[in-house]
């Protein structure tokens, strides 16, 4: 609306500059009139008035053609607007992005303008101070009102920052949308940073929920709806962000999400191990969430007593398989005959990495033989 609002009030100050400058009879009438005392030869003495009128030097073409130079001027001034709109939206403080544009945009015109005059010859200067002086203020408040995230306008003893609630950004990758475990974070209020989610993320995201696969669309539905809840939620500020796809084309996903963390000097949520150590070998500061999953479980140390459900056999010969209630892998020495039933049994060592937890136990019955 804003912008809808600027653009509206740039055209009708193009016409009005415009008219007043083919408009001879405006220049004109500005004339004074100014009393003159003449001594004729023969001694006599006469008050003539003059009229002295502004009249700025116009090329011919404009003075027979008005209506024509009015219009194709107008145009002319009107072809940032056109550019403009095939800019996408971007957010920024109205009054900050007014002030500076307006005073970059006239010193702008003014070095113009200067640099012009050895060029630009009578009767065309005028016309050039006027288009330059309506251009240039236009653009630089227009790149302001769109840019608020991509520049930093830094002035002796104060500096305007880009309004980032906790600094850098954050960047979301697929594998915790889907993961879902990030909303309930984010309820939390532990995150103040910005979450951004990249457009080719949301694309895989919407790619993984149109899968034929019945899983994979179950995966893919529940990251969409978990960006939905975060968008929605009030502690954060979720924003979907717009890359350039011809940069990032050739690129893998992983790779594309280390260099938009680069570009915006933020940082990356996954849970994804691979991405968490390419990112960290180029020096971004990464989110784990099975990090921070992990170190919120509660510990288990060898000998601790933990009853269990197993759920399976494992992989070696004798281990029954079970789960804890946050979902957390216990394996159990010669438990395999023992599937459906509940066991006590004694922790003899544990193993956690990125990539998750096991807990490693043996029956009660076996450790007291």
């Amino acid at each position: 609306m804003l912008l809808v609002i600027l653009r509206v009030a740039y055209l009708l100050v193009c016409a009005g500059a415009i008219l007043a400058y083919i408009n001879p009879e405006t220049a004109e009438s500005e004339g004074q009139m100014i009393p003159r005392i003449i001594n004729t030869e023969d001694g006599q003495v006469i008050l003539k008035v003059d009229t002295t009128a502004q009249i700025i030097a116009r090329p011919k073409i404009i003075n027979d053609n008005k209506l024509t130079a009015f219009f194709v001027l107008l145009f002319i001034s009107q072809i940032v607007t056109i550019g403009d709109l095939l800019i996408a939206k971007k957010r920024i403080e109205v009054i900050s992005a007014i002030y500076f544009g307006i005073l970059v945009g006239v010193l702008l015109a003014y070095l113009m303008i200067q640099a012009l005059n050895p060029i630009v010859k009578p009767p065309y200067t005028g016309m050039a101070v006027m288009l330059t002086l309506l251009i240039l203020p236009y653009i630089c408040v227009s790149l302001l009102l769109q840019t608020k995230d991509d520049f930093r306008f830094i002035i002796p003893y104060v500096e305007f920052a880009r309004d980032l609630k906790g600094g850098r950004p954050l960047i979301v990758d697929s594998s915790s949308l889907i993961d879902g475990r990030i909303a309930e974070v984010v309820e939390t209020q532990i995150l103040e940073s910005q979450l951004i989610v990249p457009d080719f993320v949301l694309q895989e995201v919407q790619d993984i929920a149109d899968s034929n696969d019945k899983n994979r669309r179950a995966r893919g539905r529940r990251g969409l709806e978990v960006l939905a809840n975060m968008q929605k939620s009030p502690h954060t500020e979720v924003r979907v962000h717009e890359t350039n796809r011809n940069e990032f084309r050739s690129m893998a996903v992983d790779h594309k999400l280390v260099e938009l963390a680069k570009q915006l000097r933020g940082g990356v949520i996954t849970n994804d191990f691979n991405l968490n150590k390419v990112a960290s070998v180029q020096g971004i500061p990464v989110i784990n969430l099975n990090d921070v999953a992990n170190a919120l479980r509660p510990r288990y140390i060898p000998g601790e007593r933990l009853r269990m459900k197993v759920i399976k056999e494992g992989e070696g010969p004798g281990q029954g398989v079970g789960y804890l209630d946050d979902g957390t892998m216990v394996v159990c020495e010669g438990a395999a005959n023992q599937v459906g039933q509940e066991i006590d049994s004694i922790v003899s060592s544990v193993l956690q990495s990125s990539s998750g937890r096991m807990i490693f136990t043996k029956p009660v019955h076996s450790v007291d033989s």
